[in-house]
Parts: structure tokens; C-alpha cells; sequence
């Protein structure tokens, strides 16, 4: 959903798309003891996530059941991915408590292949290898352990684009139509300009954007090199496309854009609700996150445009299955079946996560969303999805990522220079790194 990811993908995916709907903070909930083959040939998989995957909501658990007798599918979701990994790796550590099914947001996935293959189990072994062609290239190699293993089936991936509220743009004098805003904010520089237009006759409290954290995640996104370079070097100290999104985000923050409120936090979900702010960078996956904020009277409020600055990408997971999980096979059957392109369909139709199989995103082109204005979301993420850099991940992208935006967060809301800043972050990575 991401988280993103991200964020993140968040939203991303991803973190995001994350991202999490209307969702039951599960944090650490793995699903010990629940998952047992059960008399009779019944089985009860178990499914662990972060934010909101959309399967649920789309009724593909139901449907999976209904074409599978005997087969119980129970999830559990925990909203902060970043609470998720931690509880996941310590139940990885210690061999109990982990479900049949763990998501797997993309910024961790380097983790898993580099680090932690040994807890996964490759799904070569069921005949993922088969599968391939059925995923975009680099979703596929993002998975690969080093000795060919197959550690994860993709889900989603994070295109980014830019969620608005046009009733809150009109109240305030600017452009709804998202062509001409998309010409008017074609760069950051120019979104950033449009924001100081906002503030000075924004409705009631409003804001530009939701946060400076959120702003820095979406531009750090379109860059192919963003903490580690290709060889694998920790670059985020010096990379200079990365200085530019940290400025731009402190910039945003001095001028009074931002509404200051964390992603993920309870104040954040209830400020969709609230229109507490009027733009959105958003990755696909975040669609489905406003849908479950804003509720039904939020239809035909929010509308989508091109992002700022070009394509890029924040998010995405994966599904994957530990080597402790009880039911392996079936496990293995179900997200072969989850991540298959017609429920890859299905998904972004439903929830807005866009789809990381080739046959499903081609399916998806022409599709638009009565919730944001009609908005055609496949034409506007399928672009930017086709336009988005290849991205270099690294081991610790997710927990850099995070300590930035921590950062950023002490400039917005407690004053703090920006200096000051930079050296909390560089301490927190160096604390993460270990």
C-alpha cells in the first residue's frame, strides 16, 4: 500500500494503499494456534497483514471459500506496517505465532531475500517457478533470493499520482478540473506555489497537505536511487534527489502548508472524514485507504490528477509463507490464486490497489472511480506505473525511510530546525543500522 506500501507502500504498497481502510489494530496479533488442519479434510488458513489488502473487502476470501470446500480463511491486520515488521521478526526469531500467509511490504523485501531466506519457504518447491511471466519484471526480481528462490508472490505496486478534494479547492478560489491543476503543479516548485495560494483563503482550518512526511515519501519515490545506490552502498547521506524532497518538505512545513498530522495516527484517519486537508500524494493503493477514512460522504468530494515532478513509485508487498507456517501448501495455493491476475483485477476495481501482474494491468486501463469524480484511475496509474523508475532496494529502506519522516515530523510539529533535524535522522538511521 503501500506503505507503501509505504507509505507506504505504502500505500504503500505501499505503504501505503497502507493503509489500512477500515481495519482491526492487530498490532503483534500473529495468528498463534489458529491455524490447524482440522477433521475431515477442513483446513483453517491463517492470514497476517498490514493496512488494507483488499481482500476481505472485495470478497475474495468468501469467493476462495465457496470454490474450495472445507477451506476457512481467518485474517488478521495490524494498521502500522512499521509495528507489523517488528512484531513479525520477533515471532521469525523465535518460530511461533506466524500465520500461513505474512505480507511482506516491498521496502522490507530486500530483508527477506538477503537476510532472512532461510525463514521463507521457496515456492519453487509448489511450482511458483511457472509463474514468471505473469508479473512485471522487476516485481518478480525483487523476490529472488540470491540462489534463485522464489520468497514471495506480488501483489500490488505503488504508481503515484495526486488526491484532492475539489470541494475544498473550489471554496478556496483554485482550479478542480485535474488536466489544468495537473498543468499548474506540474512540478513541485509549482504544487508547492499552489499550496501558498490555498492557505491564503483556505475553508475553515484546512490545510495543503496532510503532512510534510507524506510529501517527502511521495517525491523520494520517483527517484531510481534513493538510500542505497546499485551496488548496494548506503547513499541517502549525500544523494542529492533526496536533499531536494528533504528541502521541499521543510519548505512546506515553513510556509504552513501542512495540517502536521502522522500518517496512520487516529487524528490522521479522522481528518479525512473532517477535510482537514485538501491535497494528497497519493500511490494507488492509498484509494482504498480515503474510501474506508471518508466514508459515503466523501463520494464525489475527492478526484485524482498526475503527480508532480513525473512518475514514481511508494509501495507494494508481497505475500509470502514462513517456514513455520502450518498449512504450507494450501497457503501456497491460496496466494497463487490472491495474486492471479483476474483477482489482481478485481482488487484495483474494488480498492484501488493497482496491479503488479502484466495480463491484469492491461485488463485495468480503462477503468475510472465514481468515488473520486469519475476520475479514469487505471489510465492515470497504469502511465505512471509504465513511467516509474526501477527502484534499488536495500535492507534497511523502510527503516530509513521511517527516521527521515520522524524527522521531518519534529520540524512540523515541535519547531525544530531543520538542521537540528537532519542530525536526529543520520543518529536514528545509525542507531538502526546498528
Amino acid at each position: 500500500m503501500p506503505l507503501t506500501r509505504a507509505a507506504t507502500q505504502a500505500a504503500l504498497r505501499l505503504g501505503a494503499v497502507a493503509l489500512a481502510g477500515s481495519l482491526l489494530a492487530a498490532c503483534g496479533s500473529g495468528a498463534s494456534g489458529t491455524a490447524a488442519d482440522e477433521p475431515g479434510g477442513k483446513v483453517t488458513l491463517t492470514v497476517d497483514l498490514f493496512g488494507s489488502f483488499g481482500y476481505k473487502e472485495a470478497g475474495l476470501y468468501a469467493e476462495y471459500e465457496k470454490l474450495h470446500p472445507g477451506v476457512t480463511i481467518k485474517q488478521t491486520d495490524t494498521e502500522d506496517e512499521a509495528d507489523y515488521w517488528k512484531s513479525l521478526q520477533t515471532r521469525l526469531a523465535g518460530g511461533g505465532g506466524l500465520a500461513d500467509v505474512q505480507g511482506v511490504e516491498v521496502g522490507r523485501i530486500a530483508s527477506v531475500t538477503q537476510q532472512q531466506a532461510d525463514r521463507f519457504e521457496d515456492l519453487r518447491k509448489y511450482g511458483a517457478d511457472g509463474l514468471k511471466n505473469q508479473f512485471a519484471e522487476a516485481k518478480w526480481a525483487a523476490a529472488t533470493g540470491k540462489n534463485g528462490e522464489v520468497l514471495g508472490l506480488g501483489t500490488d505496486v505503488g504508481p503515484e499520482a495526486m488526491c484532492y478534494r475539489t470541494d475544498l479547492l473550489e471554496q478556496a478560489g483554485l482550479p478542480t478540473d485535474r488536466d489544468e491543476l495537473a498543468e499548474k503543479w506540474s512540478t513541485w516548485d509549482g504544487y508547492l506555489e499552489l499550496g501558498k495560494q490555498y492557505k491564503a483563503k483556505a475553508p475553515g482550518k484546512s490545510a495543503w497537505l496532510d503532512s510534510v512526511g507524506s510529501l517527502f515519501s511521495i517525491m523520494i519515490g520517483q527517484e531510481e536511487e534513493r538510500y542505497y545506490d546499485a551496488s548496494g552502498a548506503l547513499i541517502w547521506e549525500t544523494n542529492p534527489a533526496l536533499k531536494t524532497a528533504w528541502e521541499a518538505s521543510v519548505e512546506a512545513s515553513g510556509a504552513g502548508l501542512s495540517a502536521k498530522l502522522d500518517q496512520w495516527s487516529p487524528q490522521w484517519n479522522q481528518a479525512f472524514a473532517a477535510g482537514s486537508f485538501a491535497t494528497l500524494p497519493c500511490p494507488a493503493w492509498m484509494l482504498g485507504y480515503i474510501k474506508g477514512q471518508a466514508g459515503e460522504t466523501g463520494k464525489g468530494k475527492w478526484d485524482v490528477a498526475e503527480l508532480p515532478g513525473g512518475a514514481g513509485n511508494w509501495g507494494g508487498s508481497y505475500l509470502a509463507v514462513p517456514k513455520a507456517a502450518k498449512n504450507k501448501k494450501e497457503a501456497y495455493e491460496l496466494i497463487k490464486w490472491l495474486t492471479a491476475p483476474e483477482q489482481q483485477a478485481k482488487i484495483f476495481a474494488k480498492q484501488g490497489n493497482f496491479p503488479s501482474s502484466t495480463g491484469a494491468i492491461a485488463e485495468v486501463a480503462g477503468t475510472t472511480d465514481p468515488y473520486f469524480s469519475g476520475a479514469p484511475i487505471g489510465k492515470i496509474f497504469g502511465d505512471a506505473a509504465k513511467a516509474a523508475p526501477v527502484q534499488v532496494l536495500g535492507v534497511h529502506d523502510q527503516n530509513i525511510n521511517q527516521q527521515i519522516t520522524n524527522a521531518l515530523s519534529e520540524v512540523e510539529r515541535k519547531g525544530l530546525a531543520p538542521e537540528k533535524a537532519w542530525e536526529n535522522a543520520k543518529k536514528g538511521v545509525a542507531n538502526t543500522l546498528g
